[in-house]
């Protein structure tokens, strides 16, 4: 049996007033379980909000190993490439143009994996929609946010080693051959 009292003031502080109620009405039913709304909702909804903080924290995890895998990619292609990149600048090739073949090269491969993620989204949103409150199971800002996201994170990771790619000395590429 459960009893719901509404109140204005705060409800623990009408404990020992509820007890001598119930007595009064039945010396003999025990008043075991007392909490408020507050905490049967928040009790409810306990085994969501843990589900929830785990994909949350395999989200974030996931994100950091792709922008270490793209920068570990991108850093090991521009190591192998120092030689082409060397004689390209020794040619004539600006900075900027290291850098774009560099970032537009990484951001290519990463362009395939968001169409490739976002097509694997669509075709999963069945298993997650049973998980989300307040939001579609396909809605176009969180895909097109995240999408977002990743392409940022992709750009950094493929700047950075743009970056060092431009500070290949020409005349020591040139010397290599």
């Amino acid at each position: 049996m459960a009893i719901v009292v509404r109140t204005v003031s705060h409800p623990m502080s009408l404990i020992a007033a509820i007890r001598e109620q119930v007595k009064a009405l039945d010396k003999d039913q025990p008043v075991a379980r007392i909490t408020t709304m507050e905490q049967l909702l928040s009790d409810s909804i306990l085994q969501p909000r843990f589900n929830m903080l785990l994909l949350t924290i395999f989200a974030v995890l996931a994100w950091l190993l792709a922008a270490m895998g793209i920068y570990g990619v991108i850093s090991y292609v521009v190591t192998q490439r120092s030689h082409e990149i060397g004689i390209r600048m020794a040619l004539g090739a600006q900075k900027s143009d290291v850098v774009r073949l560099v970032v537009g090269r990484g951001m290519f491969l990463v362009m395939i994996g968001v169409v490739i993620g976002l097509a694997a989204s669509v075709a999963l949103t069945r298993v997650l929609s049973s998980l989300l409150y307040g939001v579609s199971a396909r809605d176009p800002l969180i895909f097109g946010g995240v999408s977002m996201l990743l392409a940022g994170v992709a750009l950094l990771a493929s700047y950075i080693p743009a970056r060092r790619a431009t500070k290949v000395d020409p005349m020591v590429a040139l010397r290599y051959e």
